[in-house]
């Protein structure tokens, strides 16, 4: 089963990377590596992402591991999501956010997510004539 994959929805794209049941740190960061090959060739703000970390586990080196790839994911990123998320995972996720200064908005189930993606704009996209 593929871990990574592009996703079409009413027309826009959708980079899905899924983490969950990821125990170890060689299996999520290889994860990463295939996000990072396919997310960091793009033109810049021109990816949505969704990423599913349901019972993935989590420690010092995998936050530190994220915290690197949501930074140097932030000049091609428009917009990303998060499900999956359990009481700790959280607050855990919610720290990395501050650490990362990244918006990365938490749903409770994909379609959730999905839905949210589809209806974002931009703010370098609205048009204020």
């Amino acid at each position: 089963m593929a871990r990574t994959e592009s996703l079409s929805y009413q027309g826009k794209s959708i980079f899905y990377m899924d983490f969950s049941g990821l125990k170890s740190v060689e299996a999520i960061e290889q994860v990463i590596q295939q996000s990072k090959n396919h997310i960091r060739i793009q033109k810049e703000k021109s990816i949505y992402t969704l990423t599913n970390i349901e019972k993935m586990h989590f420690n010092t080196e995998i936050k530190n591991a994220f915290s690197d790839f949501i930074n140097g994911n932030r000049l091609y990123v428009v917009a990303g999501a998060v499900i999956g998320l359990s009481g700790l995972q959280r607050i855990l996720y919610n720290g990395l956010m501050k650490l990362t200064g990244r918006d990365i908005r938490t749903f409770e189930s994909k379609n959730e997510a999905i839905e949210w993606l589809l209806a974002f704009k931009d703010v370098n996209e609205l048009s204020f004539s």
